[in-house]
């Protein structure tokens, strides 16, 4: 999407490589339900990526699950409140 940014904010990785956690910060977030709703349609060919680009350091490529990160949108919102 144009005019959309994406970040990874943080990926958690279960100990045995199994599954990891990552999380998206999406600016702006209007378009975030949209977005997510897109990437978890794209998850495999994600993890296929992933998995060409680091088959010769893993073992074991991990199955991913996309969260939205909002800490972004509630520090904002604190901000807002702070200043009322």
């Amino acid at each position: 999407m144009h005019g959309t940014l994406v970040s990874v904010s943080a990926v958690r990785v279960s100990a045995d490589l199994g599954m990891a956690k990552v999380y998206l910060s999406i600016f702006p977030s209007e378009k975030g339900q949209e977005l997510m709703e897109s990437i978890e349609h794209n998850t495999k060919t994600i993890r296929y990526d992933l998995g060409q680009r680091v088959r010769t350091q893993l073992r074991k490529i991990p199955e991913l699950s996309f969260f939205l990160d909002d800490s972004l949108d509630y520090v904002e919102h604190i901000d807002q409140l702070l200043k009322k």
